[in-house]
C-alpha cells in the first residue's frame, strides 16, 4: 500500500482538490507542504496531535514538511468553531508561543538541514500595507462568497468584526507566500478550514496563471483532534509540565470503546494488519488495545523511558502493584488542623479540583475514592498516620495522586 492509499485507510483524508495529483505528488515524496499552528498557548495539546504524526508519516516518506507558526494571524484571530472573537497577543508572548512549539515538535519532525522548516507568517503579514492588501489580494476576493463560507457562519450570529474577517485573506496569502518562497505545492488543514484553504489555492492560480499547481486536501484534523484535545478539566497537553506522562497515558487509556481502533489507525504507527486483528477484540482484550494506544502515544511524545513507568504506575494501580511512577503531591503539616486535614483540602491541594466547592461536589456525586475506598462524606478528616503509608486519592476514574506528607 502507497503512502497517500495509507493515509485513507487510516481514515485521515476527508477532501482533496484533486485526489490523482495529489496521491502522486505525496507518494513520489515531492511534496512540500504546510499545515498551521495559532500560537495561542505555549504548549501544543492532543488536538494538534492528528497534525504531528500526519507530517510525521508524510516525511518518512519522502516529503518536506512546514511548520506554520500563525503569529501574524494571530494578531487577528481565526473565528472559525468560535462564537466569540480571540484575546489577542503581545508580539513577545506570541514569540514565546513559538519557541515552545518548535522543541515539541521537534520530537515528531527532522527539522535538521533541508528536511523541514518551520516559518512564521508574521515575517510576511507585518509587512504588508493597507493599500497593497487591497489591491494586489483583495482584489481576488468575492465578499459575497466569503459570507457564505462556514468558519463565518456562528460568528455572523453575534457580529464578525472586520478584523476578522480578514482572516481568510491573510490565511490564503500564506499558502501564496509559502508558494514563492519555498515551493509549498500542497496545503493541509482541518475540515473547518476547507474555506480559507480553497481562498489560498484560488489565490495562487489568479496571481501566478492557471498553471500554478497549488493543491489542497483536508483531514479529519479539526473536527477530530479538537474533541480529542478537550477533557471535563480541560485540555491535555504535550508539555509534561501541565500534562504529566501518567495522565497523558490514563487519558489515552480511558478513551471510549467506540474511539479505541480509530485512534491506533489516525494516531500511531502500527501496521494496519496488526490494528484489524484488534477490531474483534472485546472486554479484557479491549482494555489491552487501550493500553497499546497509551503506550504508542506516550512513547512517542514523552519517549519510551516516561511511557514504561507510566504502564507500570497504570499497572501498579489497578494491579496492586507498583506506584512509584505514579503522580504525587506533598503536602505539610500546616494542612492540619488539630491533628487533622479533610478530604477537601487534600484534593485541592493535589491539583485534582480546583475549589473547595468543586472537591465537595466531587465527593458527594461518588467520585473521590482513598486507596481504593469511595468517601462520600464531605468532612472526611485523616490523621498524619494515613500517610505513613500509601496514600493514593483518586478523583473520577482516571486522575490520581500519591499524597505525601512532608513533615
Amino acid at each position: 500500500m502507497q503512502l497517500y492509499e495509507e493515509l485513507v485507510a487510516r481514515g485521515l483524508i476527508a477532501q482533496v482538490t484533486n485526489e490523482e495529483e495529489i496521491s502522486k505528488l505525496i507518494n513520489e515524496g515531492k511534496a512540500t507542504f504546510y499545515i498551521g499552528f495559532d500560537p495561542t498557548a505555549d504548549s501544543l495539546h492532543v488536538g494538534h496531535f492528528m497534525a504531528l504524526c500526519l507530517m510525521k508519516r508524510l516525511q518518512m516518506g519522502g516529503n518536506k514538511p512546514i511548520a506554520l507558526i500563525g503569529g501574524g494571524t494571530a494578531m487577528i484571530g481565526d473565528p472559525s468553531g468560535r462564537t466569540d472573537m480571540r484575546q489577542m497577543m503581545t508580539k513577545e508572548t506570541i514569540q514565546h508561543n513559538c519557541d515552545c512549539f518548535k522543541e515539541q515538535m521537534s520530537r515528531f519532525i527532522d527539522f535538521s538541514e533541508g528536511k523541514a522548516m518551520m516559518v512564521n507568517n508574521a515575517d510576511w503579514l507585518l509587512d504588508l500595507n493597507y493599500i497593497e492588501v487591497l489591491r494586489e489580494v483583495g482584489a481576488h476576493f468575492s465578499v459575497n462568497r466569503m459570507l457564505t463560507a462556514e468558519c463565518y457562519k456562528q460568528r455572523m450570529e453575534k457580529g464578525l468584526s472586520f478584523l476578522e474577517f480578514n482572516y481568510m485573506i491573510m490565511q490564503s496569502y500564506d499558502f501564496y507566500a509559502l508558494y514563492q518562497k519555498y515551493g509549498c505545492n500542497l496545503q493541509f488543514g482541518g475540515d473547518d478550514q476547507w474555506s480559507n484553504m480553497l481562498g489560498g489555492t484560488e489565490l495562487i492560480r489568479r496571481k501566478l496563471g492557471k498553471d500554478a499547481h497549488a493543491m489542497t486536501i483536508t483531514l479529519l484534523l479539526n473536527s477530530e483532534g479538537k474533541k480529542m484535545g478537550k477533557t471535563q478539566k480541560g485540555a491535555v497537553w504535550l508539555d509534561p509540565n501541565k500534562t504529566s506522562p501518567f495522565e497523558f497515558f490514563q487519558y489515552w487509556r480511558n478513551v471510549d470503546d467506540a474511539d479505541v481502533i480509530k485512534c491506533l489507525k489516525m494516531l500511531t504507527f502500527l501496521p494496519l494488519d496488526q490494528i484489524k486483528e484488534m477490531e474483534s477484540w472485546e472486554g479484557s482484550e479491549l482494555n489491552k488495545a487501550k493500553e497499546i494506544l497509551a503506550y504508542e502515544l506516550t512513547s512517542l511524545v514523552h519517549g519510551e523511558d516516561e511511557a514504561k513507568k507510566a504502564l507500570d504506575a497504570a499497572k501498579g494501580l489497578f494491579g496492586g502493584g507498583n506506584t512509584e511512577n505514579m503522580p504525587t503531591a506533598e503536602i505539610g503539616m500546616d494542612a492540619f488542623r488539630d491533628g487533622k486535614v479533610d478530604l477537601i483540602t487534600l484534593l485541592v491541594k493535589s491539583g485534582l479540583v480546583t475549589s473547595r466547592s468543586e472537591g465537595r461536589r466531587a465527593i458527594e456525586q461518588g467520585g473521590v475514592a482513598v486507596n481504593g475506598e469511595k468517601v462520600v462524606d464531605i468532612a472526611a478528616e485523616f490523621t498524619p498516620d494515613a500517610f505513613e503509608e500509601e496514600f493514593i486519592l483518586r478523583r473520577g476514574k482516571k486522575n490520581f495522586r500519591k499524597v505525601l506528607l512532608n513533615k
